[in-house]
């Protein structure tokens, strides 16, 4: 099963790469029609190639005239299809670590807890590719306080690798307000590099499309790359706006992003975070 999961996602990411060409490609031929019909001269990373292009977009059509994105793109079915999600732990989970899964489940609609039990990493996988699960969230632990979660994106990846910081669950916050099952509002702040995109693409289509009367909302706030986590909802009162918190709160911190499921250990890596990178310039 790894290996026909680890054939079907080497073939995926060829697809992926030839849409990469094709755009490239495109990018050049419009820079060359650009510079031809307004009689300027070719720019220089072109010069080389420029009869080739030339020749190449004599066969165009209308079609081909069209710019060529998200081919094959692993959020393609997202805003049509609604997510379905399994949520699971590290072995032998504390108490924490069981209840922070839970108040994960009721963040995120269409989401199902699954005990862990003795279940390996393949065998879960193979569990979300057939019963068709979206994406597999696991969180684990470091002497009984949640430290790390992954989320693995189905059928093809990406897995994201975050690590939990600053953990404060529902029973720990002063008055907090019942947990509402509405499809909540999403609010990004400060994702603006591609990698922040990526990011946000993976933490966005986590969650289906809410409807527009929904009170409830999640805000993600990156800041110096940690990127905080606030649940609440909100009610409007004499033309003012009040939020009630939800919970839980807690921060997250990028570590690794590779393009694969969960389980493929020999995946190619996207991003990795190491220790020695110039903490002065911002990732997200």
């Amino acid at each position: 099963m790894i290996r026909r999961n680890t054939r079907l996602i080497q073939e995926y990411r060829y697809r992926k790469s030839l849409q990469g060409h094709l755009r490239e490609e495109y990018d050049k031929k419009h820079k060359l029609r650009e510079a031809l019909k307004q009689g300027k001269q070719l720019p220089n990373e072109l010069q080389m190639e420029a009869e080739k292009l030339y020749d190449k977009s004599q066969f165009d059509d209308k079609k081909s005239l069209e710019r060529i994105d998200n081919i094959d793109d692993e959020y393609s079915t997202c805003g049509i299809k609604d997510p379905k999600i399994m949520i699971t732990t590290s072995r032998d989970p504390s108490t924490k670590l069981v209840q922070f899964a839970k108040e994960l489940r009721l963040i995120l609609p269409n989401s199902q807890k699954i005990n862990r039990g003795s279940y390996v990493i393949s065998k879960i996988a193979e569990a979300c590719n057939r019963n068709d699960f979206t994406d597999l969230i696991l969180v684990h632990e470091t002497k009984g306080v949640p430290d790390g979660m992954i989320v693995s994106h189905f059928p093809y990846g990406p897995t994201a690798y975050f690590g939990i910081l600053n953990p404060v669950l529902r029973h720990d916050i002063k008055n907090v307000s019942s947990a509402s099952e509405s499809y909540p509002h999403l609010i990004f702040d400060n994702f603006n590099t591609k990698l922040g995109n990526r990011v946000q693409s993976i933490l966005k289509y986590l969650f289906p499309v809410p409807k527009e009367s929904s009170k409830r909302v999640i805000t993600l706030s990156n800041t110096s790359d940690l990127i905080s986590f606030r649940h609440h909802t909100f009610s409007k009162t004499d033309g003012k706006i009040e939020l009630d918190e939800i919970g839980p709160r807690f921060e997250l911190r990028l570590f690794q992003i590779k393009l694969g499921t969960i389980e493929i250990e020999d995946a190619e890596k996207e991003f990795i975070w190491r220790p020695y990178m110039n903490s002065k310039k911002l990732l997200l």
